[in-house]
């Protein structure tokens, strides 16, 4: 089981944590014995899958809904984790959408607006009250680990607003571990590569490749994700993995492709 200095179970924050890979790592950290609070926008099914992973891991889930691009939305999620447990041990910034893909030309000022307010903007608004909590609470400190996706370093075709977004986490991340190193707050980074989920359904059927062909690519099972978080959780937090990347084999990543 996860136990704080303080001899409670360590609180932690999964923001997407009903569902694909949010849900894996959040289900993940429940089996490792967090009390985890997953976030989203949709509260009913928030609900059906808190109820679902206490089952499953036989740890407590507090769902909570918010829209992380919006700043009010993500104060009343910390305020709601603070009244109920008074701290926050770790946030896994996890909420993100990408738009289908289409010519750079094509994406529309909305979509990119939409795409950058979930994907960056949360992160850094989420980041920002887990600092605030982080600082005061007592024991002091806490981690925050940020999806940054293989697209922070390598992009799809047709993938500008996402790929921006997931490269702008990566120097979140780099900040965030530097100005935390005073208040004990760590901050890493997990880049996933075609983690099965919705988001990968076309993936493995066959996508557009940078040469221009359609081809199938390989995925992995999320939980090798969540196992891959919840070490990253459990370091002590004198020691920190600024960033790892989790991937399927097999997929056209590494090399020409």
């Amino acid at each position: 089981m996860s136990i704080s200095a303080s001899g409670a179970a360590r609180i932690a924050l999964v923001t997407g944590g009903g569902t694909g890979v949010g849900r894996a790592i959040s289900r993940g950290l429940g089996a490792a014995g967090y009390t985890v609070v997953i976030s989203g926008r949709r509260a009913d099914v928030l609900e059906k899958a808190a109820s679902e992973l206490g089952r499953e891991t036989g740890a407590e889930f507090f769902a909570v809904s918010a829209d992380v691009g919006n700043p009010d939305s993500v104060r009343g999620l910390f305020d709601a984790i603070s009244e109920k447990y008074g701290r926050l041990d770790l946030l896994v910034n996890n909420a993100g959408v990408t738009v289908p893909g289409v010519a750079l030309e094509e994406v529309s000022f909305e979509q990119w607006s939409a795409i950058v307010a979930a994907n960056l903007t949360g992160a850094f608004l989420c980041t920002q009250q887990a600092f605030r909590l982080m600082k005061s609470q007592n024991p002091r400190g806490g981690r925050i680990i940020n999806n940054g996706s293989v697209s922070a370093t390598t992009p799809r075709p047709n993938s500008a607003p996402y790929t921006a977004t997931k490269h702008a986490i990566t120097g979140l991340t780099k900040s965030t571990a530097l100005d935390g190193r005073e208040f004990d707050i760590a901050c890493g980074q997990i880049d996933i590569g075609n983690a099965a989920s919705d988001m990968t359904t076309k993936i493995a059927a066959g996508v557009l490749q940078a040469n221009g062909s359609i081809a199938a690519e390989a995925t992995i099972d999320p939980a090798h994700i969540a196992d891959a978080v919840v070490y990253m959780a459990g370091l002590p937090l004198s020691a920190n993995v600024l960033t790892m990347t989790v991937m399927a084999t097999k997929m056209p990543f590494v090399g020409r492709g």
